[in-house]
């Protein structure tokens, strides 16, 4: 890169499809200083980088006001005025399908069982005008826009054949002379106008809720940042704006608050919860010297930070910006209907021009009329509603089936994208794991009796109840089910980073880390002789007296009831299977071989996880990542394909286009699997929604008259429209019931 580039995310507001963000990215990359532009339509992004000294953000701007678009230029509340506009384009678009929709119902009845009254083609063209022009209007106005730069889409499509349709009602309904005068009936396709805005609006409207709070990632992780601190100036206490802190001050950290910037602990103790970095959830031992990062939890200790990184200096800042950059970089929805359209439209539009110039040159006495005819039939029977449908439609089934068994998907392209996973990645904790500690044995000296067992379950519930330790809550938690009752002790004292004493009728007891145990207590070799083998992805405690060792504890994380079979069914399909999480070699080691994982990457970071997944679609793999925690929201948004557990955090399942609501693994291959029923379906369907139109619109075109005198008659193609979208839904209703 040169020296002078900068790279920027920019939301995008006015895009209604996915040629609309090639419209603008083509408008940006080509200003002059501009290297590199993406525009990312399923968040409404521009991803770019330009050269400062040749071009500034205004420019970039009025480029793409030119075409009818604009950017947020506000980087301090960017995504928040584009979530607020969002907001209202989902109102403004819901009261436009409502308004469509119980507008078109009294069409259609008009058109099929009131046709013989005399008011109801008036009454037609009434309700028509408004479902199209006032409620359709984004139609016309964005094929308008597309037209200027000579583009098609789908809204070209639906405003040709809806405008061309209505005009030719609008016709037949005052001048209807013209056509009895020739013998030929006047019929009107306003229920065809209506009906088609309706369909598409409600399509609209389904896809906008699904792209609607793409933002919420970014926001959830900006909630972690602190607004206000306890600055120690002057040996006072001072709370302050975080904006307002420099590197070096003082920071009073108390009980339960996050931590708002980088920095070393200067005073104190104490016990911080570092999910959001490692996904781990024990808290850890922090002491004087220690460095703890802006957006983790102090749990227990209150302490004095000395503040190192500020600002956008922060790891959370970093996390949050790397979070952007990710959802930013994918590569731009280009929806298959929008592909089609853009040869579609003009094809049809040839079509219908070379029929009536055919008819006007060759018909005979009728050739105007039948010409008309024939050029009115033509874009009728093209009309997009099955094309328009045959997505959406077989998405929505296939979003409903996903949901019914605790899967949610939130957009389409994931869903269409995950059949071709061949790389899968899983978060260790929460993923793999339950993801909360447990004390899975407790196991006594067997020289204890039954009631001294009982009368040291309430001295260890004792100790355990004061400690701060994040594990003393599974060691009550087991204590308490066994019905314990605590003990009075006295001289309860905390080693950070070791464990706790304290004093029973003149008797000093020890709980904590085994190597500090043997020490202070002077355990023998002999005393462990009886302690049941463990493997290395349990955390062992002793409890213990001078001279004695009187039980041992295992806490774990342990491993989901279906993980070795998820990954066995993985394994079956020819995916690649990856274990990842910041805990140690040895953990991760003996958690991999009980669940069959081959590839396992341990001690990792969040931002060295997100590079894994980089590097693993380089080598040309399609890369799902499950996880449950903020530690794994980069990664999530790097993937191809993001699968965030239902019970884990609310920023992982905000980034992750999929959710597991029960947090079960077993729904990972149903997710692959209804992914490719519903790409089939898909397919499917786009095959009847041309089937028609290859077969009718040569018939249309007049292709048969010569030989059989047949031409299709402008009802029957609306009939032959209708039947294409019945038989697209009706074959997306039977991905329902596909095993």
């Amino acid at each position: 890169m040169e020296k002078n580039i900068v790279h920027k995310i920019y939301p995008v507001t006015g895009m209604s499809c996915a040629s609309c963000a090639m419209s603008v990215q083509s408008m940006a990359a080509s200003v002059p200083g501009v290297q590199q532009a993406n525009v990312n339509y399923a968040t409404h992004a521009l991803d770019i980088y330009f050269n400062q000294q040749k071009t500034d953000q205004e420019q970039i701007r009025k480029a793409i006001q030119n075409v009818g678009y604009d950017l947020i230029l506000d980087e301090d509340n960017a995504f928040g005025q584009q979530e607020e506009q969002q907001e209202k384009e989902l109102a403004k678009l819901k009261k436009q399908t409502l308004g469509a929709v119980l507008l078109t119902v009294p069409v259609v009845l008009l058109d099929m069982v009131f046709m013989h009254w005399k008011p109801a083609n008036l009454l037609m063209l009434v309700l028509t005008s408004v479902v199209l022009f006032v409620f359709g209007k984004r139609f016309f106005v964005n094929a308008w826009k597309q037209a200027q730069h000579l583009n098609a889409n789908m809204d070209t499509l639906v405003a040709i054949s809806t405008g061309v349709a209505y005009l030719f009602s609008l016709f037949n309904t005052v001048y209807p002379a013209f056509w009895l005068s020739r013998g030929i009936v006047p019929h009107v396709y306003f229920e065809a106008a209506a009906v088609v805005i309706s369909f598409i609006l409600v399509g609209k409207l389904l896809e906008e809720r699904a792209k609607s709070g793409t933002s919420a990632s970014v926001k959830k992780l900006m909630g972690l940042q602190v607004r206000t601190v306890r600055v120690i100036r002057n040996g006072i206490e001072t709370e302050t704006d975080i904006a307002e802190v420099r590197e070096g001050e003082m920071i009073r950290i108390k009980p339960g608050e996050r931590v708002p910037v980088d920095g070393e602990i200067a005073e104190g103790n104490t016990f911080i919860n570092e999910a959001m970095m490692t996904g781990e959830p024990m808290a850890v031992a922090r002491k004087t010297g220690d460095t703890v990062f802006a957006g983790t939890v102090n749990q227990k200790g209150s302490f004095v930070l000395k503040a190192t990184k500020v600002g956008n200096n922060t790891l959370l800042s970093r996390m949050i910006k790397a979070v952007q950059n990710a959802q930013g970089s994918k590569a731009k929805v280009q929806k298959l209907a929008d592909k089609i359209a853009s040869v579609f439209v003009p094809a049809v539009m040839a079509i219908a021009l070379i029929s009536a110039v055919a008819w006007w040159v060759f018909g005979g006495e009728q050739a105007f009329s039948q010409g008309l005819l024939s050029f009115v039939t033509v874009l009728i029977v093209a009309c997009p509603c099955a094309l328009g449908l045959a997505t959406p439609t077989a998405i929505m089934v296939g979003v409903g089936k996903g949901a019914e068994k605790g899967i949610l998907i939130r957009d389409a392209e994931t869903l269409e994208r995950a059949y071709k996973v061949n790389a899968v990645l899983l978060d260790k904790t929460g993923t793999i794991t339950e993801g909360k500690p447990k004390l899975t044995a407790l196991n006594w000296n067997v020289s204890l009796t039954e009631n001294e067992q009982k009368i040291l379950s309430g001295i260890l519930l004792a100790a355990e109840l004061q400690s701060e330790h994040p594990l003393a809550d599974a060691i009550v938690d087991f204590l308490r089910i066994k019905e314990a009752s605590a003990q009075t002790v006295t001289d309860f004292k905390s080693v950070t980073g070791s464990g706790v004493s304290i004093v029973y009728q003149n008797q000093k007891y020890y709980v904590g880390k085994p190597d500090w145990v043997k020490e202070i207590c002077a355990l023998s070799p002999n005393e462990t002789n009886h302690i049941p083998q463990t493997d290395a992805s349990n955390t062992i405690i002793y409890f213990a007296k001078t001279g004695s060792l009187l039980a041992v504890l295992t806490v774990a994380d342990e491993i989901r009831k279906e993980a070795a079979a998820t990954v066995a069914r993985l394994k079956q399909a020819g995916i690649t299977v990856w274990m990842l999480t910041g805990d140690a070699a040895a953990t991760a080691n003996s958690i991999a071989a009980k669940t069959g994982i081959e590839n396992v990457v341990s001690g990792i970071s969040p931002s060295g996880k997100a590079e894994l997944v980089k590097k693993l679609q380089q080598e040309g793999k399609v890369v799902a990542m499950a996880g449950d925690g903020i530690n794994d929201a980069e990664a999530l948004a790097t993937a191809d394909v993001s699968i965030a557990m239902g019970l884990g955090s609310d920023i992982a399942m905000d980034v992750a286009r999929i959710t597991l609501l029960s947090s079960n693994i077993t729904l990972l291959p149903e997710v692959l699997k209804l992914s490719a029923q519903t790409i089939q379906t898909i397919r499917q369907n786009l095959f009847w929604a041309f089937i028609y139109n290859i077969i009718a619109i040569p018939v249309a075109a007049g292709i048969l008259y010569p030989i059989w005198c047949i031409q299709l008659n402008p009802m029957f193609a609306g009939a032959a429209m209708a039947l294409s979208s019945v038989s697209v839904v009706t074959n997306s209703l039977r991905l329902k019931w596909r095993n």
